[in-house]
């Protein structure tokens, strides 16, 4: 497993040029599909890759302080604010004035791609273990703010697929001309729930399950001991039987 996990992040980085550099980033100028595909890896494909096989090995030193460092701060408010950005981030560059800029000014997909990898980077670092850096919010709130990240990325797509007219102007079809512009924004919406449920909906489920199965063992144990303290008091009399009082 650790040696699949070491082939992870460079997959990741692949994945990245992939969409950024041709064929992948110029159909992202020209088809609604292929921008969404662009934005949901860059946000969530990406950082997910990267964080599950980050090789902190060869900055050990560095990544032990930043360990210790999340450590003694309130993992609590940090999640938090790291998800109200990650959703932040991603929204603004789902906005219509956001892609149209790109597919204008295509220098600005650098940006996009350094700050959706950033914030969805610093997402993953609280959903899921990364050695030596290790969530600081128990398993059910990982599941929990997954899901909402999820959902949020969802609403978008939701409001986008079920638009009548061009969404995004610049990306904007003749009619007649191949792929009608309300067809690719439908498969864009379908595409932008897809690839985020592949992602996040594992954790949700692993995060739970998890959770479930360790917390048994706590009451396990707490009947044990109570067990233990009845048989060290003797053996229980029988049904109906009354102790004698003093």
């Amino acid at each position: 497993m650790q040696g699949l996990r070491s082939w992870l992040a460079p997959a990741g980085v692949v994945l990245m040029l992939g969409v950024l550099l041709p064929p992948g980033g110029s159909a992202a100028r020209h088809y609604v599909f292929a921008q969404a595909v662009q934005f949901a890896v860059l946000a969530v494909v990406v950082p997910a890759l990267v964080v599950l096989g980050a090789p902190w090995r060869f900055a050990r030193p560095l990544a032990d302080r930043l360990a210790m460092a999340r450590s003694h701060r309130q993992s609590g408010v940090r999640t938090w604010i790291v998800l109200v950005g990650f959703i932040a981030v991603a929204l603004a560059w789902r906005l219509p004035i956001a892609v149209n800029a790109l597919v204008r000014y295509p220098v600005l997909t650098v940006v996009e791609a350094v700050t959706l990898v950033g914030a969805g980077c610093a997402l993953w670092v609280e959903l899921v273990e990364s050695p030596p850096l290790l969530p600081g919010i128990s398993r059910p709130q990982r599941a929990a703010f997954a899901a909402v990240a999820m959902w949020a990325m969802w609403a978008s797509a939701y409001i986008m697929g079920f638009s009548g007219t061009a969404w995004f102007t610049a990306l904007a079809h003749p009619a007649g001309h191949g792929l009608g512009t309300v067809a690719d924004q439908e498969i864009a919406a379908g595409l932008l729930w897809a690839i985020p449920g592949l992602c996040f909906v594992p954790v949700v489920y692993v995060a739970l399950i998890t959770w479930l199965r360790d917390s048994a063992d706590p009451d396990d144990e707490l009947r044990a001991v109570a067990l233990g303290e009845s048989e060290a008091a003797g053996p229980r009399p029988p049904r109906g039987w009354r102790i004698p009082s003093a």
